[in-house]
């Protein structure tokens, strides 16, 4: 198991914790988080752009003048996707972009994102933020004091001060252990865990 320091916040060491290696010692292979990142974001498209088609389109369905005989070319009725305000053709329609990653891989995945910070040493546990009020310059303090910059904080349960403490900071995001995912674990240089964290990390990653 891999021992990491617990931080108070002022930055001091207050103990250690054990980090189980099935969980933060896992061997990182880029194509499975790929395919995970690619799966998220794929489900956050909202799938709403459309067009009318011709018979979406409000309108008479008479011929505008008669087959022969005008020497133009033949012209159904104002509907016609050749027109101005006609249908369109082969437009987009609503549709969802999800697809679906069997749940083990999504496990793994999420796994060897904690692990891959932990290997860059970009992990840090901390055992609480001790924030008495709602205070941003509290928590950015705190927060530098610690050096970290572009950081996800876990947490077991939502802190209100924490979390309106820090709503306002640029490059700070605050997510429950639920609510943990592969994309976020990624896109945030620093993970900080607040120690409680880490028992419902490896609870939900047990199996």
């Amino acid at each position: 198991m891999a021992v990491v320091d617990v931080l108070n916040n002022k930055a001091e060491k207050v103990d250690q914790v054990d980090l189980q290696d099935g969980i933060f010692n896992v061997p990182v292979k880029s194509d499975i988080l790929h395919q995970v990142v690619t799966m998220q974001l794929a489900r956050r498209r909202a799938g709403t752009a459309s067009v009318k088609n011709r018979s979406d389109v409000k309108g008479s369905t008479r011929k505008l003048y008669r087959q022969k005989g005008t020497g133009r070319a033949r012209r159904g009725n104002a509907k016609s996707p050749l027109l101005r305000g006609g249908g369109v053709v082969f437009g987009p329609h609503n549709k969802s972009w999800g697809h679906k990653i069997p749940k083990k891989t999504r496990a793994l995945a999420l796994k060897m994102a904690l692990s891959s910070k932990l290997s860059a040493n970009q992990l840090v546990v901390m055992d609480t933020f001790g924030l008495e009020k709602i205070k941003t310059r509290d928590f950015v303090k705190i927060v530098q004091g610690l050096d970290l910059n572009n950081v996800l904080i876990v947490t077991d349960e939502m802190d209100t001060a924490l979390d309106l403490s820090s709503r306002n900071v640029s490059g700070v995001k605050l997510i429950k252990v639920a609510g943990l995912n592969v994309y976020d674990i990624l896109k945030y240089k620093h993970l900080l865990l607040l120690a409680p964290s880490i028992e419902g990390i490896e609870r939900r990653l047990a199996a």
